[in-house]
């Protein structure tokens, strides 16, 4: 199980980090936070990973023992399926008491502060994402500020020193910059400091030059101008909007019991379900797991992944119906465990059964 989470855990990190990153290097995120997100999006992590790394890990363990004949020769000893199945529910009593700490403390707590980080960055302008000695890309191309250094004045907030802007030709420059030239020929500004300026009217967004050189014109042409102003300013962009948090994800527990809220309800009925799905696919597994010996232990895990695919994807489904109130509440998403218990009943009931499920099954 614990190999399974790393491995799984990497994978779903790496790919996270890459998105974050690219952010970061869009100029829509401050590199610093990187960390602290993949952080506080770890507990989400474990509600996806650990229950299917539980229901792989008794596969594979269990696996082994009926491929290398072990388990054959347990159960011959008057070591029951009963009893194997109460003894694998009582090692995941561990796993229950550890979702449930994830499920219902932590995770809304990671919710929590990944929200308030993500409203910090939202106030955020491009200057101060900007890191001194790097060129950076903004507004798809269309703008590469330099900057060769970077402070921050109690003052005046972010400052940066020996300014660098280009703004390309097509990039929409007679709106990012106050000035009367209509040329659409490529623009470079230096200037000796920057700072940023918010509109207290409109919200609009500036980045205040000062000291300005101007440089209009098209390389290898001989024709351009330069001017040079005393202050200019160019608008920004709105701030980047990140993907949506529904408030309920980050109310604690108590604040979820006993609400009449169809949305409440649900994710309530969510944060239960991720406990509830431990037992349930442990009782899938334990009568799964048996294999002939010569199909070997792995036979099992792409069946065991869909069977955990589609019990995952069916509580979103109700969790889903129940928030937008098409589905009651009492139904919930219980019908779900319900049809997954029957499931793992049929399988315990009538072990021949589970033969079906595995792949290379030889005659």
């Amino acid at each position: 199980m614990t190999a399974v989470t790393l491995i799984l855990l990497v994978v779903g990190l790496t790919s996270r980090f890459i998105q974050y990153l690219g952010q970061a290097v869009a100029g829509e995120l401050a590199s610093d936070v990187l960390l602290l997100l993949m952080f506080y999006r770890l507990p989400d992590f474990f509600l996806v990973i650990v229950p299917l790394a539980f229901f792989l890990g008794i596969l594979l363990a269990y696996g082994r023992m009926y491929a290398e004949n072990e388990m054959v020769v347990l159960l011959g000893s008057g070591f029951s399926q009963r009893r194997l199945l109460l003894l694998t529910f009582l090692t995941s009593a561990v796993v229950v008491i550890f979702m449930a700490a994830i499920s219902l403390s932590i995770a809304p707590w990671g919710v929590r502060n990944t929200e308030q980080l993500k409203q910090n960055q939202e106030q955020l302008t491009e200057i101060d994402l900007i890191v001194a000695g790097q060129f950076q890309s903004f507004s798809d191309g269309g703008r590469v500020t330099y900057a060769e250094q970077a402070n921050s004045l109690p003052e005046i907030g972010r400052q940066l020193g020996n300014v660098f802007v280009a703004l390309s030709t097509g990039s929409g420059q007679d709106d990012l910059s106050l000035t009367d030239s209509n040329s659409e020929s490529p623009r470079i500004l230096l200037a000796e400091s920057a700072r940023p300026v918010i509109d207290e009217e409109t919200g609009a967004r500036f980045m205040r030059l000062e000291n300005v050189y101007q440089y209009d014109g098209n390389p290898g042409q001989g024709e351009f101008s330069i001017a040079q102003f005393d202050v200019q300013s160019i608008l920004l962009p709105e701030p980047t909007e990140f993907e949506e948090i529904l408030e309920e994800e980050s109310l604690g527990t108590l604040e979820l019991i006993g609400s009449n809220l169809p949305e409440h309800q649900a994710e309530l009925q969510w944060r239960l379900s991720i406990i509830l799905l431990i037992p349930v696919i442990t009782l899938i597994a334990v009568p799964m797991s048996k294999v002939d010996p010569r199909q070997g232990r792995y036979s099992k895990l792409i069946p065991a992944a869909l069977i955990y695919a589609t019990y995952f994807l069916l509580l979103q489904f109700s969790r889903d119906l129940v928030a937008e109130a098409a589905l009651n509440a009492v139904i919930g998403m219980w019908w779900v465990h319900a049809l997954f218990i029957a499931i793992g009943f049929v399988l315990f009931r009538y072990p021949h059964s589970g033969r079906y499920l595995s792949l290379g099954r030889t005659t």
